[in-house]
């Protein structure tokens, strides 16, 4: 009989970090005695100490047999998986190992064009085709919201032959689309749904937030309990049901992306996080919705300034808001949600999770306080008194959109362009649509705004100049480029021609 109130890979590690032994094993700062003085000024010494290897009574991650299996036992019991894995390596190498785990070389996957970049490096590791689907678009918003049920239909009509469908839920913004039909017409094919949870491990503990991916009819799930609930950064789960995937599969993909030399501290994190939501779940997300509502009413009392809300967006790609996440909405104030990023971190220190060009995105997470509720409201108050532009036109650059209609013409597959011979070009020659002499250009690698790390271009595209454009007023605006060999964005690798 599974206990959540116990931890077992917490206490062995506790129990190992104490006991009295000459340590001939890695890590070379031996339980913190190598350690540098200023990182143990910063750290204290005492978390050094737990900082050990697979020693034997730690159990070892690739084959769990004790503290390990039994954490993770008691993790699939508290999120309602019939199996799940711990991750060091983020849920990127989560997201990684599903796409391995269901998809070979030229196995056909249906998934969105707004997925995160780890879906793409699952693509050129697996050598997998991707079949991309356009996400729902509100244009006025500028923001990809989730695929609909209607747009899987079709895809899985045309390519019946796909192996596994992938989505992501809930999006960035905390928009979640219609899962639950999206895993009928899924299981239909007798396929399985891969679902990217990265930022919904906490849906499984309070009925006010949206259907958890698992209950919702998905066979496969990733989540980064990092980033909303308790665990260390980089610390994740990947969680499976059903008889659609083979776990002996998941088990050898994630061999082979995780590291062989796992961190106790962010294993001990997962089960320390998982026995916190498990006994105390439902207050703690009570509080964090209380704080997030707290939120939402008075800075939407705020003249120029609007939220994100279902009410405003309610369609077959906006079936549900994660309450906790809140985008605010700053261009009626004249500002670039950059430029308000800016202004809020430095003037006033609070610190937004990301940017994008209309738009602020704030995670409300159970390590939020009061006080972090009213500087923020007070950010925003004084926000819109003190900055406020009115000679102020916005230009929508209407990217989503660009992703979702223009980003996605494949020439390779993404494992073919990563790996084909590639050069560097300036901009001006990678493309130029008033030139025929001039071949289409295929990028051959991954470049993308980060977060929310959706890529821009990825290998095996067709780039195109409007994609380019988007780009650079991105960058010029405040945004940062990632994936670029160039980090200032005057060049792009090519496949060579």
């Amino acid at each position: 009989m599974l206990n959540q109130n116990e931890t077992p890979l917490l206490e062995a590690l506790k129990a190992n970090s104490t006991r009295p032994h000459a340590p001939f094993y890695t890590p070379g700062h031996k339980q913190g005695e190598g350690i540098s003085q200023p990182l143990a000024d910063l750290f204290g010494k005492t978390v050094f100490r737990a900082d050990l290897t697979e020693l034997a009574d730690l159990d070892n991650l690739f084959a769990p047999q004790g503290v390990i299996q039994e954490a993770q036992q008691l993790a699939a019991a508290a999120f309602g998986a019939l199996q799940t894995w711990f991750l060091v390596n983020g849920s990127t190498c989560g997201i990684e190992a599903a796409i391995l785990a269901t998809c070979g070389t030229g196995d056909k996957i249906i998934l969105p064009r707004n997925v995160h970049s780890s879906a793409i490096a699952g693509l050129i590791l697996s050598g997998a085709i991707p079949i991309f689907l356009n996400p729902e678009y509100d244009p006025v918003l500028d923001i990809a919201h989730s695929i609909t049920p209607n747009a899987v239909q079709s895809a899985l009509q045309e390519h019946p032959d796909a192996k596994a469908v992938l989505t992501v839920y809930p999006t960035y913004y905390g928009v979640c689309g219609d899962l639950s039909a999206i895993a009928n017409i899924t299981h239909q094919y007798n396929i399985p749904l891969l679902v990217d949870e990265a930022h919904g491990a906490h849906f499984a503990f309070h009925p006010e937030l949206p259907t958890p991916a698992l209950a919702a009819g998905a066979d496969l799930t990733v989540q980064s309990i990092h980033k909303v609930l308790g665990a260390m950064t980089q610390a994740s789960m990947l969680h499976i049901q059903g008889d659609r995937i083979d776990c002996d599969r998941i088990s050898k993909a994630l061999q082979l992306v995780q590291s062989t030399s796992p961190s106790y501290l962010l294993l001990a994190s997962l089960d320390a996080a998982r026995q916190q939501m498990a006994l105390q779940g439902k207050m703690l997300m009570s509080r964090t919705l209380q704080l997030a509502n707290e939120a939402r009413t008075k800075i939407s009392q705020i003249p120029g300034l609007s939220l994100l809300s279902i009410e405003l967006g309610k369609s077959p790609g906006f079936l549900a808001l994660d309450e906790t996440r809140l985008t605010v909405t700053v261009s009626g104030l004249g500002l670039t949600g950059f430029e308000a990023e800016e202004i809020l971190d430095e003037k006033f220190a609070v610190t937004a999770e990301f940017a994008s060009l209309q738009h602020l995105t704030f995670i409300i997470s159970l390590g939020n306080t009061a006080a972090d509720i009213e500087q923020l409201v007070q950010g925003f108050t004084t926000l819109a008194k003190e900055y406020h532009r009115t000679n102020f036109n916005l230009t929508n650059l209407n990217g989503q959109n660009l992703l979702s209609t223009q980003g996605y013409a494949l020439h390779f597959s993404p494992r073919e362009a990563f790996f084909a011979v590639s050069e560097t070009l300036p901009l001006a020659q990678t493309s130029d649509t008033r030139s025929e002499s001039l071949h289409d250009r295929i990028c051959a690698e991954i470049i993308c705004p980060y977060p929310p790390g959706i890529p821009v271009l990825m290998p095996g595209e067709i780039i195109t100049q409007p994609v380019l454009e988007y780009l650079q007023q991105i960058q010029m605006m405040g945004g940062f480029i990632s994936g670029s060999t160039d980090i200032n964005l005057r060049k792009i690798k090519v496949v060579k021609q």
